[in-house]
């Protein structure tokens, strides 16, 4: 592109040192007016039979009740998340956003594999959306799974803009009684600062000195860690910002959410991490999970004690329930602040647990995600790759910038690919953090075949991962801990 994107502007402006451009390039201030580079998106039209899902999306400042503690932050409702999108695999999407933000926005649909002109990456696939204007995102989802939406502008992730993108499957019998949407967050709006002051800080701090070097070492090959007795591996330094809060489904432990059933029946979990910087391991007490799904696709069922989940990742499992008031907890991995996020499952009279209750459970069978075998359905085509690129991770705290292949975006080499060709990634995580690595507009395979779109790296893994390239446009490849992202751990996929 010849207008570089806000997220571009802000690298720019970290490459220089010059941390005084962030503040004017942070969700809170006032962008300078350009003009259009991108024409409004064909619209589509639905085919015959096919079922049309609408809605409206109303981006605002509100107040939320987190449960005992008010807040100020932007949402799309009253509440977060905001209100569960709905469809069917095969179905054609019309969904308004209406900006009524003192900011520029867009929406991003995680983990869909649709058309680049509804990506909602601005600079990339479309105009950001302006304050009082509104856009049309248009698109057909092709696979059943869960998914989310938030923004792609900078650090407006972490706050209330989020919400559920359930795609059914017409096809599937649904072996369960229930459904239970379970979205987990860290949270910081509204407590005394915002997201854009907390990246400054970080920025600040690293321009000081003060931050941490995150140094390399050689790599580890995938697969070669174990969860253990509940052990983690994924280092001791698991992110950057202490949030006060952690969240399931908005509420704070001490006013949690309550999930009513009846002992015996078999309940679908779609487990969700809206999360901008926290990786949580998640477990129901007294219950072991079924894991079925991640990022959508199916795998071989694997039962454990509980999962680690990272920043845009999601699980699907099937618990069948005992008798009683069970805690289902996300716990923050490797932080010592803000508590956890806590639900509360009811099948029995009984008290509530305790905010900080540990189920037995997170000292237990703890899965990683990336150890799940595909079902043979979601595997990719056996075929060789046609060719082959790096995408390396890098960076450091002090100066605050993260990288891919050596450079922070905007000034990093975009990656090439031709429509129809196997690519594959030589991932490597040269950092002693773990990152969440997210594929836009495609899904990879690990080299056991699983499927997903965001992939949890532990410090100085090394995965190679392959792709189709069967949906030409501008993609992007970045880290979804959003503070590594918008410190430049981003770079673009191009096809030629």
């Amino acid at each position: 592109m010849t207008r570089p994107s806000r997220r571009q502007v802000l690298i720019a402006g970290l490459g220089l040192g010059a941390s005084a451009t962030l503040a004017a390039c942070s969700g809170d201030a006032a962008a300078p007016a350009r003009p259009t580079t991108f024409p409004p998106p064909e619209p589509l039209t639905a085919s015959a039979g096919q079922s049309v899902t609408t809605a409206r999306l109303t981006a605002r400042p509100v107040t939320l009740d987190l449960g005992g503690r008010t807040v100020p932050t932007w949402a799309y409702a009253d509440s977060v998340p905001g209100p569960t999108l709905r469809a069917s695999a095969g179905d054609l999407l019309r969904v308004t956003l209406d900006n009524q933000l003192p900011a520029d926005t867009t929406v991003h649909w995680h983990g869909v594999r649709l058309r680049p002109e509804a990506d909602g990456v601005p600079g990339l696939t479309q105009d950001p959306v302006r304050t009082g204007e509104n856009f049309l995102y248009e698109f057909i989802a092709p696979d059943p799974g869960t998914y989310f939406f938030h923004p792609h502008v900078g650090t407006q992730l972490d706050r209330g803009l989020y919400a559920p993108l359930i795609i059914d499957d017409p096809a599937e019998p649904g072996d369960y009684d229930l459904e239970w949407i379970l979205v987990l967050d860290d949270w910081i709006d509204g407590t005394g600062t915002t997201p854009d002051e907390v990246l400054e800080q970080l920025v600040a701090d690293g321009a000081s000195g003060t931050g941490m070097q995150h140094g390399s070492m050689s790599g580890m090959d995938h697969g070669s860690m174990s969860a253990g007795q509940g052990g983690a591996p994924w280092g001791a330094d698991t992110g950057d910002v202490a949030h006060p809060h952690h969240l399931i489904n908005g509420k704070l432990p001490t006013a949690p959410e309550v999930l009513e059933a009846r002992a015996g029946q078999r309940v679908r979990l779609r487990i969700i991490s809206a999360a901008s910087d926290s990786i949580f391991a998640v477990a129901l007490g007294g219950h072991r999970m079924r894991v079925i799904h991640t990022d959508g696709w199916p795998v071989s069922p694997v039962d454990a004690d509980g999962i680690y989940i990272g920043m845009g990742e999601r699980y699907d499992a099937v618990v069948t329930l005992g008798s009683g008031v069970f805690p289902l907890v996300a716990r923050p991995v490797g932080k010592s602040t803000g508590g956890q996020g806590l639900a509360v499952v009811r099948t029995a009279t009984g008290a509530l647990p305790a905010a900080d209750v540990t189920p037995s459970e997170l000292d237990g069978k703890i899965l990683v995600g990336s150890q799940l075998e595909p079902d043979d359905s979601a595997r990719l085509p056996a075929k060789s790759p046609d060719i082959s690129a790096a995408l390396t991770l890098g960076g450091s705290m002090a100066p605050y910038v993260w990288t891919i292949n050596g450079a922070p975006y905007g000034q990093n080499e975009p990656l090439r690919v031709a429509h129809g060709q196997r690519l594959r990634l030589n991932a490597r995580n040269r950092t002693m953090m773990p990152h969440p690595l997210h594929l836009h507009g495609h899904t990879f395979a690990l080299p056991n075949g699983l499927r997903k779109d965001t992939l949890l790296m532990a410090p100085m893994e090394s995965v190679a991962l392959d792709l189709d390239a069967d949906n030409p446009g501008d993609w992007m490849i970045h880290c979804h801990n959003i503070y590594h992202a918008e410190a430049g751990m981003m770079i673009d996929l191009r096809y030629t």
